[in-house]
């Protein structure tokens, strides 16, 4: 039997007083696209960052095809493509070097080294830009170039968090063209987290809604929206799980988002 892309069984996580991840039970299948969505603050990052080895788990909450995060951290690592919430790649560096520098930290072997990044970067339509430096590119190029980094090691399972953000609707859907390709060609698994209704309602297979730790509500798009009302939207059960109100704590996490677009929008 095959087991889950990403199991997560009691979930939690506590930083001082808050608890940020309280409890949760999810399953992510292989090959689906899943959406993890919520307010700022509700969860999903850290949750995210769980799962990809970033913050510690304790044995047996979460499992990646099977294999344990707590104990077998590194094996983990060499399933997973990860592109972070915030713009990473290096602006100081060609398109070219930062793919390169991910291929080497994710030991793709030297003789294939060369033909997989090159392979990457056709894959999202930057081959013909990847020896300018990264600092003249636009934002949705550069988010473009932090998928090709996260997919040079062949990942089975790609953790996306918030890809989107700050991109204009273009680039977006360029964005998302190119996750789809890719996931067609290959069958990876798709974990994403993003607080665009739209977004998810247009690609994901099936999403959670989490607010303050907790998962609320779990099903496909067309599910959720069924189970609120005719005519209902995603954005429509998002207020119905969340009410209209932030605590300090998703506030903050506002501001790290607006950063984030801050970033994005100097970039391009």
């Amino acid at each position: 039997m095959t087991p889950p892309a990403v199991r997560c069984t009691g979930v939690r996580q506590v930083f001082g007083d808050t608890v940020a991840v309280d409890g949760i039970d999810l399953e992510v299948e292989p090959g689906e696209v899943f959406g993890l969505l919520g307010p700022n603050g509700a969860g999903k990052t850290t949750t995210i960052r769980m799962i990809t080895t970033l913050l510690p788990a304790p044995p047996g909450a979460i499992e990646v095809l099977g294999l344990d995060v707590a104990t077998r951290r590194t094996s983990v690592r060499r399933l997973l493509g990860y592109v972070p919430q915030l713009l990473s790649a290096d602006a100081t560096l060609t398109g070219r070097e930062n793919v390169a520098l991910f291929a080497r930290l994710f030991d793709v072997p030297r003789r294939q080294r060369a033909a997989q990044v090159d392979a990457v970067l056709t894959a999202v339509d930057l081959l013909d830009v990847a020896d300018r430096l990264v600092k003249t590119y636009s934002g949705g190029m550069v988010r473009r170039l932090e998928l090709a980094q996260a997919l040079v090691s062949a990942p089975r399972v790609l953790v996306l968090d918030e890809p989107t953000v700050g991109l204009d609707p273009v680039a977006r859907d360029g964005v998302w063209d190119r996750i789809h390709e890719i996931r067609v060609a290959t069958g990876m698994t798709v974990l994403v987290t993003t607080h665009a209704m739209q977004e998810a309602d247009e690609h994901c297979d099936r999403v959670a809604l989490m607010h303050r730790g907790r998962i609320q509500a779990l099903g496909t798009p067309a599910e959720l929206k069924s189970a609120i009302g005719p005519d209902a939207t995603l954005d429509d059960v998002f207020r119905y799980y969340t009410g209209n109100t932030l605590t300090e704590s998703e506030k903050g996490a506002m501001r790290d988002v607006r950063a984030a677009r801050r970033t994005a929008g100097r970039l391009g």
